[in-house]
């Protein structure tokens, strides 16, 4: 049987490209000129394929298996990142940006789809909790693979580093993902979005994921800019985001303890409570040091949300749907994030970016209420497919 240490590895390599690509991507549209509202732009350009595809990217990896959607995402991000190397422009970067949204689509749904799988009951929230350790390391050393590239290599080439890292996933995938769980083959009917949000429990999981997601992108697309403007380098800019993805990792190797004590819904609540108040607190400094302070605060907050939805969504998935489950949670997601990326492009360029990050803080405030809520009425969320 296939381990789940194979699986977090795959994650690793993929999501530390998928993050380097944003963060260059984003630094080369300011290069190239672009407005707040341009950045928000790029910033929904990474959801409308997941979006279009998220939920049926689950279906398909119930039914076919994980191996050749992964294969199919990694290609399709690392080649979108070939573009503003042959033809720089803001076209290409915005294109690069959906293509990347491939890798989100095929490799999020099926990687977490096979941690869930591979995963013994007893054994899952740990597994779901490394696996997002995972994308704390990536998000670590993403953010400073394309700020050092940057500013050694420049921007075209910095676009070659991200495709090589691609090819890691894609060699590992093509010498032992054969052994990766098989899908059921069988054709299983599409059944309504609507009637899939309404599912007893899902709605409450769904909300929560959507809010800790606006405000993570929210944050990794905004605080470049906010740095840029206060005068950071690209490798000053790479450390402050490397401090949340730290701050990440300590919040998830904590976290199975504290949902042993606290529980989902307490320690969700606790969580954005501790995101909202750092992004209060970032415009009221300009310095490296300080941001890197900020940026640390938010990471605690929001890096405890990922795991609990991600157990929460795939327990609560009927049994061999749990692909088309992890979707659906995706496609939310990129919904909400298509939309307010945009929206806060506007408000930045009316009312400025400090607004971004206090608007950022309400939506969190709001979460954390929400999520508060939410642990009274535990009771009459059905019990998990393995109880």
């Amino acid at each position: 049987r296939m381990s789940v240490n194979y699986v977090v590895a795959l994650a690793l390599f993929n999501m530390a490209s998928v993050r380097a690509g944003r963060v260059l991507l984003t630094l080369y549209a300011l290069k190239l000129g672009a407005s707040p509202l341009a950045i928000g732009m790029l910033a929904a350009s990474f959801s409308v394929i997941p979006i279009l595809f998220s939920r049926a990217s689950g279906r398909w990896t119930d039914r076919f298996g994980s191996r050749w959607l992964l294969l199919l995402g990694i290609a399709g991000s690392s080649s979108g990142m070939l573009l503003p190397y042959f033809m720089p422009s803001l076209a290409t970067v915005f294109i690069a940006g959906a293509l990347s949204g491939l890798s989100m689509t095929f490799c999020n749904v099926s990687l977490q789809n096979l941690v869930g799988l591979l995963s013994e009951p007893e054994h899952r929230a740990q597994n779901f909790s490394n696996y997002t350790l995972a994308g704390s390391c990536a998000a670590f050393v993403g953010p400073l693979i394309a700020g050092f590239s940057v500013d050694h290599t420049g921007y075209d080439y910095a676009c070659l580093i991200v495709v090589a890292i691609a090819l890691v996933p894609i060699s590992m995938l093509a010498l032992r993902g054969g052994g990766l769980p098989l899908g059921s083959g069988e054709a299983r009917p599409a059944g309504n979005l609507w009637h899939a949000l309404s599912a007893p429990g899902i709605w409450p999981v769904l909300a929560a994921s959507s809010v800790a997601q606006v405000a993570n992108d929210l944050f990794q697309f905004y605080m470049p800019v906010y740095a840029h403007d206060a005068g950071l380098s690209p490798s000053a800019i790479g450390i402050v985001l490397a401090t949340y993805s730290i701050a990440t990792f300590v919040a998830r190797i904590f976290l199975p303890g504290l949902l042993s004590k606290s529980g989902e819904h307490k320690v969700l609540g606790y969580a954005f409570a501790l995101g909202g108040l750092g992004c209060l607190l970032v415009p009221l400094f300009h310095s490296a040091p300080l941001l890197a302070l900020t940026s640390f605060v938010i990471g605690l907050g929001l890096g405890c949300s990922s795991p609990i939805t991600m157990v929460l969504m795939f327990t609560r998935s009927k049994e061999g749907s749990s692909g088309e489950a992890m979707g659906l949670r995706q496609t939310v997601d990129n919904l909400t994030r298509l939309v307010s990326p945009v929206l806060f492009g506007v408000l930045a360029s009316g009312a400025g970016l400090a607004a971004v990050f206090w608007l950022n803080a309400l939506l969190l405030g709001s979460g954390s209420l929400f999520a508060r809520r939410g642990s009274a009425r535990r009771r009459h969320i059905p019990k998990n497919r393995d109880e």
